[in-house]
């Protein structure tokens, strides 16, 4: 998931200056600190005692007694479905969300410095204190394990940072240009340690994307990129990967299938990569997919005609489970970017465009409420995919299909 480009123009973010300090840092001292639910199923079993037999007395037979244990509803699968953005900074700021958790099965949040919608600098975010206290009442409420995820990709896509009280990041192009795999580890378990003791555990990062355009406005111009080489980005993704994974922080790949050859921003509206997408930019997914290094994998709301000419990626079948699950082999659980995001609201209504990421094959569904905010959108969101099911169009089997692929991410959080 990207941050909204008005945000980029209004908030002052960390300069990449700043990193050399830390770099410096880095390299004199060492870092770092070296259950799923089920989906329960079972029949009562009844015992009879029986009738006396008319020459033998029968010994009195003990009665079983079993008790079927009901699996999730519907409407507790699709909860888990969702991965959502929402205001507050206290449990009591965060009373909807928190009734979310307990009554319709949340099975994710997201959680943002600054607030778009209203232009206000708090959103989540104050302290490093008070986000532990705040994701501890949310998995306190939770029904089921909680994904607490977060933008921490480094320099000006940092949550948390140091107006907030959180250490300095180094932005993905400062980690490609210097190009040591070893320092990017140690740096990255420093990131995800900070991560890890707010009780973040999905960094919705690195992002993959080659840096072919550089003045892509919102992914070359803010230095989110490694490298326009695929060899650089491989390997600063997986020392980057390999350091969460050493403190226990999943992370995500982004933004499949490659947005780094773009000319605009897809939060703003529909960007078509037609003319300038390269087969190139699967590379990095191919490859960290390949070396097992891959917990999860973000998708684009890019538009290529010559991939789907009908749909973005992010509602593209073909895309979704033809490439990304097809040809890479990818059998995780894929998050879609989020679906409020002008590159899908200029073209579908909201209903639509959940269904379509369904039936592409998205598994966790990412509703930041960052362009828009909508308080019920859970509940709403739960009645719409419950409807789909009841007409017939999405099966409940390909909601459990879901479900599975995200009961296997927790137990690999956990593995």
């Amino acid at each position: 998931m990207t941050r909204d480009l008005a945000r980029m123009t209004r908030r002052r973010f960390l300069k990449v200056a700043g990193w050399t300090g830390l770099a410096a840092a880095l390299a004199a001292c060492g870092l770092g600190r070296g259950s799923p639910s089920a989906l329960p199923s079972g029949a009562a079993s009844l015992s009879a005692t029986p009738s006396p037999s008319p020459t033998v007395t029968p010994s009195p037979s003990p009665t079983a007694t079993a008790t079927a244990t009901p699996g999730p509803s519907l409407r507790e699968q699709i909860g888990r479905m969702l991965l959502v953005g929402f205001r507050g900074t206290t449990a009591a700021e965060a009373a909807a969300t928190i009734a979310d958790l307990r009554d319709n099965a949340l099975g994710g949040v997201v959680l943002f410095d600054y607030d778009t919608p209203t232009k206000t600098p708090v959103r989540n975010i104050v302290s490093p204190v008070q986000v532990r206290a705040l994701v501890a009442a949310l998995r306190d409420a939770a029904t089921q394990p909680l994904i607490v995820a977060i933008d921490e990709e480094g320099g000006q896509v940092a949550r948390l940072d140091p107006d907030h009280g959180f250490p300095a990041t180094i932005p993905a192009a400062a980690l490609g240009a210097r190009n040591q795999p070893t320092f990017t580890e140690t740096y990255a378990r420093g990131l995800a340690t900070t991560l890890r003791d707010v009780g973040v555990d999905l960094n919705l990062a690195p992002v993959v994307d080659l840096n072919l355009n550089p003045t892509n406005p919102i992914i070359g111009a803010l230095d989110r990129s490694f490298s326009a080489n695929p060899d650089v980005v491989v390997a600063q993704a997986e020392a980057f990967i390999r350091g969460h994974r050493s403190i226990g922080v999943q992370t995500a790949l982004k933004h499949f299938p490659g947005h780094g050859s773009a000319t605009g921003d897809t939060h703003l509206g529909v960007v078509d990569v037609t003319g300038v997408w390269q087969q190139v930019e699967l590379e990095p997914f191919r490859r960290i997919i390949a070396d097992g290094l891959a917990d999860a994998v973000l998708t684009a709301h890019i538009f290529d005609a010559n991939l789907d000419p009908q749909h973005p990626a992010s509602l593209s079948k073909p895309i979704v489970t033809g490439m990304l699950r097809g040809q890479l082999g990818w059998a995780g659980i894929v998050i879609s970017d989020d679906l409020q995001m002008g590159a899908i609201r200029a073209q579908y209504g909201y209903a639509e465009a959940v269904a379509l990421a369904i039936e592409a094959g998205i598994d966790l569904l990412t509703v930041a409420n960052q362009q828009v905010y909508e308080e019920g959108i859970v509940a709403q969101t739960i009645d719409i995919i419950e409807g789909f099911v009841t007409a017939g169009r999405i099966s409940e089997a390909r909601i459990a299909e879901s479900v599975t692929r995200i009961d296997a991410f927790l137990a690999a959080r956990s593995g």
